[in-house]
């Protein structure tokens, strides 16, 4: 199991969906991709987003301005 971290701070809609998706195309079933980010936007698009692609949602942790979402991609039963 590999943790894949996707540093998008600074960033605004849509950069860190868009990186959010290319880590999840790289990462294998079972990997754990961590996106950090400082668009509030984002922090509320990407749950929806691994919700609609079937993926595991770990937890969005909030520090200040800063937010971090971690996603594991799932492996296929």
């Amino acid at each position: 199991m590999t943790e894949i971290v996707v540093d998008c701070k600074g960033e605004t809609c849509p950069v860190p969906l868009v990186e959010t998706r290319k880590a999840l195309r790289k990462a294998a079933d079972g990997d754990i991709v961590e996106i950090i980010g400082t668009h509030p936007a984002s922090k509320k698009e990407i749950p929806m987003a691994v919700k609609a692609l079937g993926l595991k949602l770990l937890g969005v942790e909030e520090s200040g301005d800063t937010w971090k979402i971690r996603i594991q991609k799932e492996k296929e039963s």
